[in-house]
């Protein structure tokens, strides 16, 4: 095991500890310096994550568009903080207590899960959010960015650290593995002595290979493959705003819609409304047999684009039978992450919401709202697409745990 990476564990685990002790209004202090220490260094951040960008001209779009720190975003993820600050302390709360037979006095306490690992890519703000909520729930937090912004999070991470150590607090609490090799990546996978929980952000392969190779418990974040099902009740007006507001709005990210499903009653009057509007957006279409029936500009789609998230301007069209067709193709291809139906029948819409098996399923509403900050979290460490520890946008709450405290006077049993 690579001992640089040891001594980041050790101390992470001892910051841990000491930030688990912090009451609430000393964490919010913090959290407020550290936002104001961004705004005071964003020409230092900015300059960074210039020479990231210059390096990374063969990128695609979509990935850049990620990396790209700018003056508003850099003031996006300092309000995130003072949006945090704000939150309610999740480990000043007892959940519940009780006497019971014994009268043992028992109480369900929420406490910080420890140290926290966070392997993304091409997320700056990643850095900063991560940051945030972990140390708002008393936790610890191990980044390991790419290499891809590698300047940006070095220099977003020193000022995050910087602005720790002026409140006399911690720095520890924030580290950055600057080493951007796969090797070490694997081996913090490994960390099982130090880190108590992984959570992977980025796409499909990252996501996928962390799932796979850690042997530290992992939190499934991220992955996308989003869909709008319109349904024989549906508004046409609706479904246009919708479908062009959840596709294009920012493809890049997990909650941009992938796949569109159309139920065959409409789909001749609806589809070539929506697929002229998508088109016009510059959105590159791909549908099955029917769909390209009724839109000749649609290509034809494999058998891989149902289960591809696209994260650009490309999104795969379906002509379905009913709404147990739908159902059962979400629930097939999807990531399990948000869903959403467009129609004007409630049965049908609470039919969607009760059977499909994602995290965020939706009626009548563009799937982008999946996203804590939306939710009211503040920041969301990520989307989980599973379901233990936490489902959906993850924010202060999924970042703790319980324990037991139990109280007796005496008692032995019998």
């Amino acid at each position: 095991m690579n001992e640089a990476l040891i001594k980041i564990g050790q101390r992470a685990q001892t910051a841990a500890d000491q930030v688990a002790l912090l009451d609430t209004t000393t964490k919010n202090q913090a959290l407020v310096a550290m936002a104001d220490a961004l705004e005071a260094h964003q020409k230092d951040i900015v300059n960074a994550n210039k020479a990231d960008l210059a390096n990374a001209v063969d990128m695609p779009k979509k990935f850049t568009d990620r990396l790209m720190v700018d003056q508003q975003r850099i003031t996006d993820m300092a309000n995130g903080l003072r949006a945090i600050a704000n939150l309610a302390d999740p480990t000043a709360r007892i959940d519940r207590g009780w006497i019971n037979a014994d009268r043992l006095q028992i109480l369900q306490r929420r406490v910080p899960l420890g140290v926290i690992g966070i392997i993304f890519e091409a997320r700056p703000n990643v850095t900063v959010d991560a940051t945030g909520l972990t140390f708002k729930s008393g936790n610890a937090v191990i980044l390991r960015g790419g290499k891809e912004a590698i300047r940006t999070n070095t220099t977003l991470a020193d000022v995050l650290r910087s602005a720790l150590e002026e409140q006399g607090l911690p720095a520890d609490a924030v580290q950055l593995i600057r080493d951007t090799s796969h090797e070490l990546a694997q081996e913090m996978m490994n960390l099982t002595d130090y880190i108590d929980v992984l959570i992977p952000r980025g796409g499909q392969g990252l996501i996928q290979r962390v799932v796979k190779t850690a042997t530290v418990p992992v939190i499934e974040t991220g992955a996308g493959n989003c869909h709008v099902y319109i349904d024989k009740d549906a508004d046409l007006k609706m479904a246009t705003d919708i479908t062009v507001n959840a596709k294009v709005q920012r493809p890049s990210v997990c909650n941009a819609a992938e796949k569109l499903l159309i139920h065959q009653d409409v789909a001749a009057k609806y589809l070539p409304t929506i697929a002229q509007a998508l088109i016009d957006h510059g959105v590159q279409l791909r549908g099955d047999d029917r769909a390209r029936a009724i839109v000749p500009q649609i290509q034809a789609a494999t058998t891989e684009d149902w289960d591809t998230e696209y994260n650009d301007l490309i999104m795969a069209v379906r002509v379905v039978d009913s709404l147990d067709d739908a159902i059962h193709h979400i629930n097939h291809h999807s990531t399990h992450h948000s869903e959403v139906i467009i129609t004007d029948n409630i049965e049908r819409g609470r039919a969607f919401q009760q059977r499909i098996n994602s995290a965020c399923v939706y009626v009548n509403a563009s799937t982008r709202f999946t996203d804590g900050g939306i939710f009211g979290f503040g920041a969301e460490i990520g989307i989980s697409t599973q379901k233990l520890h936490a489902r959906g946008p993850m924010g202060l709450d999924q970042l703790t745990t319980i324990k037991y405290e139990i109280t007796g006077n005496g008692q032995v049993r019998h």
